[in-house]
């Protein structure tokens, strides 16, 4: 029986009215629309390779048991795969306002949890692809979703196989309670026989690991949890949530954040998350609500897959960053982002994330159940964003023969967390994909302009730090000069 793990089901729970819980992304490509039929027929070919993509949720009743996944019986791919064309003139905006619609629409749980929307009447020959899957479903690096499968490395479409897939036999309501039942008394997440012996070893229950670990985090969660010692953040960027999204995009080139990076050191993330600290900053300062050592709390999922696992769930654990909004100099923004997200490292090399993060397979389904619940309908002040970034491919990729040239991320917004932002990378360009409540964030766009502002004045201070000023230019000259030779006269 294939049962959800814990954290897919935290997600499966967390589903609401007012928060669906389903991840995408919308693909423009160049070149002339495909057949609506082509599109469907290389959907189904791919299938084999998604198993997901043609599973249903099953609950288990009376919450014996986490939910399972069985084949759907009724699978019809047509019901999945959409058609629809953008108002004139197609260009950006059009596409944006539909995409947050679709985006905003919950998808139908009873049915495999994912839909795909060709989209065509793009201004300048273009057509799109618009996917959104539950998160239950994908991690954003595992090879689950089907995004991931369909595009080429060539332009020539390859054959399509034949699929010879056929439902297996769904257990049933009893079954599935049964088995719910022994595994409570026989699987170790209850009874501590094989967690003991498998997940438990794998945690670092050395005094000296923990310590280290309390060490290096302790200066960031203390503030956090200890009322009169937080920072500053904004209120309005926590609160109840409305069943609208608005979604804009906004991009960066690659060449800049190696720029940034070599002239001022950190990460990729580091430069992407002080980029994005600018565009909430400029927000803050539109709304009058920026103080002096304001900061935005972002929850930063970081994967702890392995290399060659490709087992079909979500494996990441997350880490807080304090976004220094209150900073104006940019090279400091940089630099308190950094510092953040190395003790992060440090802290998450001394314990084993993907064993802690195990063991809520141990907790009970209701439990599971409630944590996830009142995730989603209790306040939250602890975090205002959250920021996920995945790499993708360095090399074009092409559908059904046309050229992808642009792809931006959809990630969800919930927990009374009102704004998000996804990044994805293709060749050498970073794409911003901004989740926001439509009613809270009026201003969005603040955001994504505020995103390439930020990256510029990094870009300008990188080069600053590499171009010497005049009297260091000046002195260089001076000490690279050879020094004259003399000739002394000879003597009467």
């Amino acid at each position: 029986m294939d049962r959800m793990s814990a954290m897919d089901a935290m997600f499966y729970y967390m589903e609401g009215d007012n928060t669906p819980m389903h991840v995408g992304s919308v693909a423009v490509l160049e070149g002339p629309v495909p057949a609506y039929g082509d599109l469907v027929r290389l959907l189904s070919a791919k299938l084999d390779r998604v198993p997901r993509y043609r599973q249903v949720i099953q609950p288990v009743p009376l919450q014996l048991g986490r939910p399972v996944w069985v084949d759907d019986p009724h699978f019809q791919i047509l019901y999945h795969v959409r058609h629809t064309s953008l108002p004139k003139p197609g260009g950006d905006d059009q596409l944006r306002n539909l995409a947050g619609r679709i985006f905003a629409q919950r998808l139908d749980m009873s049915k495999p949890v994912w839909e795909a929307w060709l989209v065509e009447g793009l201004s300048d020959g273009r057509w799109a692809l618009i996917n959104k899957a539950h998160h239950c479903m994908i991690d954003g690096v595992a090879s689950t979703d089907l995004m991931q499968v369909i595009f080429d490395a060539d332009a020539t479409p390859g054959d399509l196989p034949p699929s010879t897939w056929e439902p297996r036999p769904a257990p049933t309501t009893l079954e599935a309670a049964v088995a719910s039942v022994v595994e409570a008394f026989t699987d170790p997440l209850q009874l501590v026989h094989r967690p003991t012996r498998e997940r438990l070893r794998r945690i670092p229950l050395t005094l000296g690991s923990l310590a280290y670990a309390v060490k290096e985090l302790a200066p960031q969660l203390i503030p956090q949890i200890i009322p009169g010692r937080n920072q500053p953040t904004p209120a309005s960027f926590n609160g109840p949530l409305g069943p609208n999204r608005r979604w804009v995009w906004t991009q960066a080139e690659m060449a800049d954040v190696r720029t940034i990076k070599g002239a001022l050191g950190g990460t990729v993330n580091d430069v992407i998350l002080t980029a994005i600290t600018r565009g909430y900053r400029d927000l803050l300062m539109e709304r009058g609500e920026l103080l002096p050592d304001m900061v935005v709390r972002s929850l930063v999922p970081v994967s702890i897959r392995k290399p060659g696992d490709d087992r079909l769930d979500n494996q990441v654990a997350s880490v807080v960053v304090d976004l220094p909004v209150g900073e104006a100099d940019a090279t400091t923004r940089l630099r308190l982002v950094r510092e953040q997200m190395d003790r992060n490292k440090r802290g998450m090399g001394a314990v084993d994330a993907g064993a802690i993060i195990g063991l809520a397979d141990f907790a009970a389904p209701t439990l599971l159940t409630l944590g996830a619940r009142s995730m989603s309908s209790m306040p939250n002040r602890l975090t205002q964003t959250g920021t996920t970034n995945v790499p993708g491919p360095r090399v074009p990729l092409y559908l059904l023969g046309s050229r992808l040239v642009e792809a931006h991320p959809y990630v969800p917004v919930f927990a009374g967390v009102r704004i998000a932002v996804g990044i994805y990378s293709y060749l050498e360009t970073f794409s911003f994909g901004i989740t926001a409540d439509f009613t809270s964030f009026p201003d969005v766009d603040v955001i994504s302009d505020g995103i390439r502002a930020g990256m510029a004045e990094l870009v300008v201070a990188a080069h600053a730090r590499d171009t010497p000023s005049s009297a260091t230019k000046a002195a260089a000259r001076k000490k690279a000069r050879p020094p004259r030779s003399r000739i002394s006269s000879p003597r009467a």
